[in-house]
């Protein structure tokens, strides 16, 4: 049962299936990143919504002069010299002027904006301060919905998925807080490759394969 539990915990526990597939991701970007910067003397990039611990293994911070800016609701703790935590508003982000960031970089968080309004400007946003980008989202037809790791999830009723959720163990072995479920119930607005292809209309869409099934969507402008 622990192994179990491991395998289905969130993406931030290193034994996870999410961990797993989250560095195969990381992999990939890398081989992007370094095809279109090598040689760069800086480079400035801006991960919206991101942790430092997601760069935790990444070649990135081995070079001396990146900087990534960690944009996020509330100020995330850094413990990196190469990072530098911002608060701020992924929909709006006046305090960068357009083509700031040689980078805009953003996993799994455009997805927990409430509404496709909400979605069109943060990729609108994220186009006007970067030169370029690399946005991962899951997709909404994959059958195990990411964030509850439950089959089908994002096809049940409202009052169903809150209960699945609160009252059983069935979404990672535990008890979802009834206010933090009903956060995400609230927030969480899966998207689907022609929405992907709509808020970035000039990308490379990648697909994330599991199972023989597109797990998620990557937009990306590095060739």
């Amino acid at each position: 049962m622990s192994s179990l539990f491991h395998f289905f915990a969130s993406s931030d526990n290193p034994q996870s299936l999410g961990f797993k597939f989250r560095r195969k991701r990381l992999q990939e970007f890398e081989k992007l990143f370094f095809a279109n910067f090598a040689g760069a003397e800086k480079i400035e990039i801006l991960d919206v919504g991101g942790r430092d611990y997601f760069w935790k293994h990444s070649s990135l911070l081995n070079h001396p002069n990146i900087r990534i800016t960690l944009l996020n609701l509330h100020l995330e703790n850094t413990s990196h010299p190469s990072f530098r935590a911002v608060k701020g508003d992924a929909t709006s982000m006046p305090e960068f002027g357009d083509g700031s960031f040689d980078l805009v970089f953003s996993n799994s968080v455009i997805e927990h904006l409430y509404t496709f309004e909400n979605q069109q400007k943060m990729a609108s946003e994220i186009r006007r301060v970067g030169k370029r980008h690399f946005i991962q989202t899951p997709n909404i037809y994959f059958p195990i919905e990411a964030h509850y790791a439950l089959p089908f999830a994002q096809y049940y009723p409202k009052a169903l998925l809150h209960f699945v959720l609160t009252k059983t163990k069935l979404s990672r072995f535990e008890r979802w807080n009834p206010a933090e479920a009903s956060q995400y119930q609230d927030e969480i607005r899966l998207l689907t490759k022609s929405e992907m292809k709509a808020l970035f209309p000039e990308s490379i869409l990648l697909k994330e394969k599991a199972f023989g099934l597109t797990k998620s969507f990557t937009a990306h402008n590095l060739g």
